[in-house]
């Protein structure tokens, strides 16, 4: 189904240069939970994919919220009293408070301070800051320009708009076999941040272009959805459709060097969450974290209501590296090399959802005669050939109908993909089939 290592190692080469000069296009716009910015992310991604558009109203009822009034802005700028712009949305869209109302006045110091934001911890970095629903004017700066501000008049303006409008997102449905789905999400509501969400923007556009080139069992669903309200847009929108979400993962902060971290789903022993704790215990420094209501929007996948089984893989998680939210996650907080890694790794993960089987053994009492069919043929080297050997009689032996390839994987020690290979060939042999429709729920 899925090219062996060797072709991923050709993958994932062109997959990192290319995720990161899709950053590097999308990094100036100025996205927000609604308007032209996100518009123009996703005509940009349709390049790449076939995406659906979907628009829905400001005022519309999505669950107990309501779709907001559309936020666009043309420029914004601070002005001192020889008329210099000391502050520019232009040269840098965090310099504005997302979801600034329009503003055009004169103001002192004092006034003016009532409307900026700072990180002092951090006085060379400029903050992420939103006001999405409690109306406000302001400007984002670096705390040591903050400092060195004088008594004096300053000139503020902000040429934006808050009107009814809609909320966009970006839907594309890979099909496969079954109608039985594999939701991958991303937020695409931040502006000018590379690690988040550009990189879960660009995995997520990578795979979905990956994947509908493969012959695959499950059906997968992307989602390029605005933060929260979003998620909530969407749910509110498809909730007959839910419950053919077998697996899901909402994907973010993916491009830096940290080790991932995996967030289980609120029911903490599904499918995916085996998968991702399998996988794990392979990479250095890796992380299983335990579900909580905080976060991005596995929280709204989660939620009681729909209690789907979905987690979040990142790297580092939100918060917890002092990038986060500020200027320096700019092109240069991200890498090529990890974003390929994210996308092999991801390739991975989905590997083991469409692999993980369960079978029936047809030859179940006593061992069945296995040279005469040719499954001692070598493969790899010595080590491998070993492991080859005793993973044709753990998969016989487990093949009831019982136990996952998963299952069969932890309980030998042998890598999963030799054992997809043992499988494959007794199949080949007429020594397994396949127990039913016996993917996990």
């Amino acid at each position: 189904m899925f090219p062996e290592l060797k072709l991923q190692e050709n993958i994932k080469k062109q997959a990192g240069k290319s995720m990161y000069e899709l950053i590097q296009r999308l990094y100036p716009l100025c996205r927000s939970i609604t308007g032209n910015g996100v518009r123009e992310t996703l005509s940009v991604l349709k390049e790449f994919i076939p995406l659906t558009i979907v628009e829905v109203a400001s005022g519309t009822k999505v669950l107990d919220w309501e779709v907001p009034d559309e936020w666009n802005i043309n420029d914004a700028w601070i002005k001192n009293e020889e008329g210099e712009k000391i502050v520019d949305f232009k040269k840098l869209n965090l310099h504005v408070l997302n979801y600034s109302t329009p503003v055009n006045k004169e103001v002192d110091l004092g006034e003016l301070k009532k409307h900026l934001f700072t990180i002092p911890e951090s006085p060379d970095w400029v903050p992420y800051r939103t006001s999405y629903y409690n109306r406000n004017w302001g400007f984002c700066l670096s705390h040591n320009q903050y400092e060195k501000l004088p008594e004096g008049k300053y000139f503020v303006h902000v040429d934006s708009e808050i009107k009814p409008g809609a909320l966009t997102y970006g839907e594309y449905l890979v099909p496969g076999k079954t109608d039985k789905e594999v939701l991958l999400s991303c937020h695409i509501c931040h502006p000018s941040l590379c690690n988040d969400n550009l990189s879960g923007i660009v995995l997520a556009t990578k795979m979905a272009e990956f994947l509908k080139t493969q012959d695959l069992h499950y059906s997968y669903r992307f989602l390029f959805i605005p933060g929260t309200i979003g998620s909530i847009t969407w749910l509110s929108r498809n909730e007959k459709k839910l419950d053919k979400i077998r697996h899901g993962l909402v994907l973010t902060l993916l491009g830096d060097s940290s080790a991932y971290h995996y967030k289980k789903s609120r029911r903490g022993n599904c499918e995916i969450d085996n998968i991702m704790e399998y996988l794990l215990e392979k990479e250095e420094g890796a992380k299983l974290l335990d579900f909580s209501p905080y976060g991005y929007d596995e929280r709204q996948f989660c939620s009681p209501g729909f209690n789907l089984p979905v987690g979040r893989l990142s790297r580092k998680p939100h918060g917890e590296f002092p990038e986060y939210h500020t200027s320096a996650d700019d092109i240069n907080f991200v890498a090529p090399e990890n974003l390929s890694h994210s996308f092999v790794f991801l390739l991975k993960v989905i590997k083991l959802i469409e692999g993980n089987k369960k079978w029936l053994n047809l030859k179940p009492k006593g061992e069945p005669q296995l040279g005469k069919r040719g499954l001692y043929k070598p493969i790899g080297g010595q080590s491998q050939q070993k492991d080859y050997q005793m993973a044709i009689l753990w998969v016989l032996n487990l093949s009831d109908g019982n136990h996952s390839m998963l299952d069969i994987a932890k309980k030998s020690g042998i890598d999963f993909d030799i054992l997809l290979l043992a499988a494959e060939n007794l199949s080949k042999a007429n020594l397994l089939e396949e127990a039913g429709d016996n993917y996990e729920v």
